[in-house]
């Protein structure tokens, strides 16, 4: 199949899937190899990029997904009628923290570190799609566990957990490795 023709067959897939699709799926449903279809999801992410465009491709960890630009999600919210998100509470923004930090991690583990009780905040996190279970310990009463989701992601506008911030104590460990 010819360049064009692929990559008009990725932007379909892209729209037509609504969710990230991983590197590996697109490159066996076209029957291409890997890194092929890695080069041209790159390439299409670039050409999606303009200035005001309405529409980005996004890489989320081994995955891209189409969604708008966000310069337009008043336009789009006002058109779909979408009401507004409300902005995320401090102790939401705590558990986000804890969870994207250390995951899989169960909810005592989050309340251990926080302090307090975190399920009416966890079940809130996991109705906005930020958190998802992720598997139970094989603990006596087998708790979940949770941990973050590609919107989280994408609400952060990062590709991968690892284009987080460092904690400040693994700088200082590596500062003191270093020195």
């Amino acid at each position: 199949m010819e360049i064009k023709k692929l990559q008009g067959a990725i932007e379909a897939i892209l729209f037509a899937s609504g969710d990230a699709v991983s590197v590996e799926r697109i490159a066996e449903a076209l029957a291409i190899d890997r890194a092929t279809a890695g080069k041209m999801l790159g390439n299409l992410a670039d050409r999606y990029c303009t200035e005001h465009g309405g529409i980005r491709i996004v890489r989320l960890e081994d995955g891209y997904q189409m969604c708008t630009n966000p310069e337009h999600a008043a336009a789009v919210r006002a058109a779909l009628e979408i009401r507004r998100r409300m902005p995320l509470t401090q102790a939401s923004l705590e558990v986000l923290a804890v969870v994207a930090y250390n995951q899989p991690v169960s909810k005592a583990f989050v309340e251990q570190v926080r302090g307090v009780d975190c399920s009416a905040v966890i079940s809130g996190l996991v109705a906005k799609e930020l958190l998802e279970e992720r598997g139970r310990l094989e603990l006596p009463g087998r708790p979940l566990l949770y941990g973050t989701t590609a919107n989280f992601l994408r609400c952060l506008g990062i590709s991968s957990l690892s284009e987080l911030p460092q904690l400040r104590k693994e700088q200082e460990t590596e500062e003191e490795e270093a020195g």
